[in-house]
């Protein structure tokens, strides 16, 4: 959702600017700012944002740099003119360019016509703001082909570290008789062997990562098959993130073996960044 576009034109009387900045957001929380004189726009032209940009905490700006005599001030000449004749009631023999100075600085010697709103050149600025939104969306598209690549990475990180984690289970599991054995021989007590098996087993049977590492797959696939759509899909990515999390974690206090726990951690610091940067994703 992060971006930048910004466009200009330059009108016979005005120079146009137009910039548009987005941050990440869960929804669109669009914040407009215009000139008085195309405030009547700023509905329809609320929509048209909605419409490209989506999601985003937009900031969308038009600014209007005057390059020829034009404005909307004018002078008041009737109050300059009151002004001045009261002035010289109190100061008959004061300089009448002083007095000038001193009357156009009081209150109301300025007055500001409300411009009317040109269609024709609304229908120029128009042309200014779709470029200005084409701008943001590509530099959009490019932060997002960095972001995609960089999901891959760590998708296969994550995926790399499981398969280790599966190579290691063997090792484990003979850990965990051997741990068994050597504490009932320190206990020095004679016990069934048959009935030590099944012990074993049951105990294993509640260590078994295997079920997780088929989710944790399955969920590894469903990112990247949702990732290469053509949809904006930011939010599904994120619900993914959080099932691989589970399956991570259980993965986790299933292990009991010092290096399979180091993988587990590996795998959630490479889950986290990922977690950081979907909430960028539209």
């Amino acid at each position: 959702m992060t971006g930048f576009g910004k466009a200009s034109m330059q009108l016979p009387t005005k120079k146009i600017t137009v910039e548009v900045k987005s941050l990440n957001s869960k929804g669109l929380d669009l914040n407009v700012r215009l000139p008085l004189t195309y405030r009547e726009k700023e509905l329809p032209l609320r929509n048209q944002i909605a419409m490209e940009l989506e999601r985003g905490k937009v900031d969308f700006s038009l600014y209007v740099e005057v390059t020829a005599e034009e404005t909307s001030n004018k002078i008041n000449a009737p109050i300059v003119m009151a002004y001045i004749n009261q002035m010289k009631a109190i100061l008959p023999d004061a300089d009448e360019t002083e007095l000038m100075k001193m009357a156009v600085r009081m209150p109301d010697a300025l007055k500001v016509e409300r411009m009317e709103l040109d269609e024709a050149e609304w229908t120029a600025i128009q042309q200014v703001i779709l470029q200005a939104l084409t701008n943001i969306q590509s530099f959009r598209r490019s932060e997002g082909s960095t972001l995609e690549t960089d999901f891959r990475l760590r998708i296969g990180n994550i995926r790399n570290s499981m398969q280790q984690a599966a190579a290691l289970d063997g090792q484990r599991i003979q850990t965990v008789k051997d741990r068994l054995k050597t504490n009932l021989a320190e206990l020095q007590v004679n016990v069934d062997e048959k009935r030590f098996e099944q012990e074993v087993i049951y105990y294993l049977e509640k260590m078994d990562i295997t079920e997780e590492q088929v989710r944790l797959t399955n969920h590894l696939d469903y990112f990247i098959e949702t990732l290469s759509g053509s949809e904006a899909n930011g939010r599904k990515l994120g619900f993914i993130a959080q099932e691989m999390g589970r399956e991570i974690n259980t993965m986790g206090s299933k292990s009991n073996h010092s290096e399979m726990q180091k993988l587990v951690v590996l795998m959630k610091d490479e889950l986290e960044k990922i977690k950081e940067q979907v909430l960028n994703v539209l």
